[in-house]
């Protein structure tokens, strides 16, 4: 069984194997002094009735779940009344990171959920990218490059340098994450009450290094995170995990490439500045 530090590849049960039925030992060797008779042969391994999960299969359904992504960006990115843009990129916000931990903490995977989750996720990244696209032309297409090249060139070092994630450097990629993810907690409730930590900045004005800082270790994290998703992917492969894990792989894989292009879009814009 295998455990991940993605919080959407984490469950005790995902990239679990089948159990064989009937209580059998598909591994049982005959025990010294008794005799394999041929009346009880071995029994092979059994192999889930949906099939195993394969790396085709993570692909095929990454691309799907980010096309759809796609697809709702665009169409809230020209579809959105001004009204209701504001209130619609909080919902959408709010709304995505309540479908993520309910997918994360569901026993099997569900592809509606997932697919659910690209839709509303669409809407934000859509509303998101328009804010800034009107403060710095050219950025959405910066940030879209960026964020491929750096999942790009992430997964051609994981296979061609034979990366392998050590039980340290998957500790450190957790705390690091966590960590990150708190201070940016903390810095959103401080600036609820008007104090401002300096991590985050959404103006035009000048830009603290710090905040530069933040964004560029946001973004490495990222990468590392999709360094773990890429091993453990693996290794369910390997397993022989059910094939409906593929959709855990899949939206894994795009709730972190989410969360780089929005640290490689905020990066840009301080760079822009």
């Amino acid at each position: 069984m295998l455990r991940s530090s993605n919080p959407i590849l984490s469950r005790q049960d995902a990239f679990t194997p089948a159990a064989p039925q009937n209580n059998q030992n598909p591994y049982a060797q005959p025990q010294a002094g008794y005799p394999q008779y041929p009346s009880y042969p071995q029994q092979a391994p059994v192999e889930a009735p949906e099939g195993r999960m394969t790396l085709d299969d993570v692909v095929t359904k990454t691309a799907v779940t980010i096309g759809v992504l796609v697809i709702t960006a665009a169409l809230a990115w020209r579809f959105v009344p001004d009204n209701l843009y504001f209130p619609a990129l909080i919902a959408s916000g709010l709304i995505g990171f309540l479908v993520v931990l309910l997918v994360a903490f569901r026993r099997k995977v569900s592809p509606p959920l997932v697919l659910l989750y690209a839709g509303i996720e669409g809407i934000f990244i859509g509303l998101i990218s328009q804010i800034f696209e009107s403060y710095y032309p050219g950025i959405v297409v910066q940030a879209v490059i960026g964020t491929f090249a750096a999942a790009g060139v992430t997964l051609a070092a994981y296979k061609f340098f034979n990366i392998r994630v050590t039980p340290k450097f998957r500790k450190v990629v957790i705390i690091a994450t966590i960590s990150f993810a708190v201070a940016l907690l903390i810095n959103f409730v401080l600036a609820l009450f008007g104090v401002n930590l300096g991590l985050r900045d959404s103006g035009t004005g000048a830009i603290s290094l710090l905040a530069i800082a933040f964004s560029l270790l946001g973004a490495v994290l990222a990468v590392l995170n999709l360094v773990l998703d890429f091993d453990y992917i693996e290794q369910g492969v390997a397993i022989g995990a059910p094939a409906s894990e593929s959709w855990r792989g899949a939206f894994g894989l795009t709730v972190t490439m989410v969360w780089l292009y929005i640290e490689i879009l905020r990066l840009l814009s301080y760079l822009r500045r």
